[in-house]
């Protein structure tokens, strides 16, 4: 049995969200699964394999598919049967920055498209180490300059692990220039590229999937000769009064934890609408068990619901 420090609530910005026995036992299964492979995914050799793993994640049913180029940055279209026309996500994908692809992530995607009732477009960032930092960071900001050119439109963000660091680097971005999302979700985000969390320690043997010398090795590769306190590069060190309402989901049970805990506790005490959901006995990635884990079908019915209200017309900006 795994045992690690229990995160309590002690704050009113934190929920815990409880394990059920029967994600308890899916999720015993998935460990003895992943856990031999654990920390071995290392540079671009892994894109295959991490996009395989993606591509698992079941399709939702009335959501379309469509490749398009937004602000010169290819991607994908997610758009679900009765979608809002002046509402649209811009989701960012994970993959630590060296991985992924809009493809592979578009039915996870859909899935939060589908239960916000918007449209949502997944950008082909350039990715590590092919391209470094900044160059991801550039092109997310040409994608969101694009679709921010339609006045009437509103947009929130979204992104998960790598993709919610780009998120609220995007984020504080927008809301300095004056032409903030409506609302972020972010899932899992990395927001600290120096690894100073406590939970790379105490969530190390409890994390199925990652290992400090392995997040190392990709952070590295993204950042070159950059700082990685620069705010762009780590969104913890950024800018955070001012910013939108703001939601984070992450599992327990992974080495990203503190990213997630100390970005929302430093942007509730800047004054901002920010709430964190903490999954007990959850992983990195977990939303992607949708259809497997009731965490991941409660989480997307969080994010959902919270999205569907920032993009009604009749909600204040």
């Amino acid at each position: 049995m795994l045992t690690h420090p229990t995160l309590t609530a002690a704050e009113s910005w934190c929920a815990i969200r409880p394990l059920t026995p029967e994600d308890a036992r899916a999720m015993a299964a998935m460990r003895a699964m992943v856990e031999p492979h654990k920390g071995k995914m290392q540079g671009p050799g892994a894109r295959g394999p991490f996009d395989a793993i993606m591509l698992r994640v079941v399709a939702p049913e009335g959501v379309s598919y469509r490749q398009d180029t937004v602000g010169g940055v290819p991607g994908w279209w997610c758009e679900p049967d009765g979608a809002r026309p002046d509402a649209t996500i811009l989701h960012l994908h994970g993959g630590w920055f060296n991985w992924g692809s809009a493809e592979a992530f578009r039915a996870l995607v859909g899935h939060i498209a589908r239960s916000a009732g918007a449209a949502a477009f997944v950008p082909d960032y350039r990715l590590a180490p092919e391209h470094p930092f900044p160059a991801a960071v550039a092109d997310v900001q040409a994608c969101y300059d694009a679709l921010t050119a339609d006045s009437a439109r509103r947009i929130a963000l979204t992104g998960d692990s790598a993709g919610g660091n780009l998120a609220l680097a995007l984020l504080s971005r927008t809301t300095a220039s004056g032409i903030p999302p409506v609302g972020t979700v972010v899932m899992s985000p990395v927001t600290d590229l120096a690894m100073t969390g406590q939970s790379w320690d105490s969530r190390a043997a409890a994390d199925p999937y990652f290992t400090r010398p392995q997040a190392a090795a990709l952070i590295a590769s993204y950042l070159g000769s950059a700082d990685p306190a620069h705010p762009q590069a780590s969104p913890l060190n950024g800018e955070l009064a001012g910013l939108p309402p703001v939601r984070v989901h992450v599992g327990d049970d992974e080495v990203l934890l503190d990213d997630s805990r100390r970005y929302v506790a430093r942007a509730v005490a800047a004054g901002v609408d920010a709430r964190l959901d903490v999954w007990q006995g959850m992983p990195h990635g977990f939303l992607g068990g949708i259809g497997r884990f009731a965490a991941a079908s409660q989480a997307l019915s969080d994010i959902g619901t919270f999205l569907s209200t920032l993009l009604r017309p009749d909600a204040l900006r």
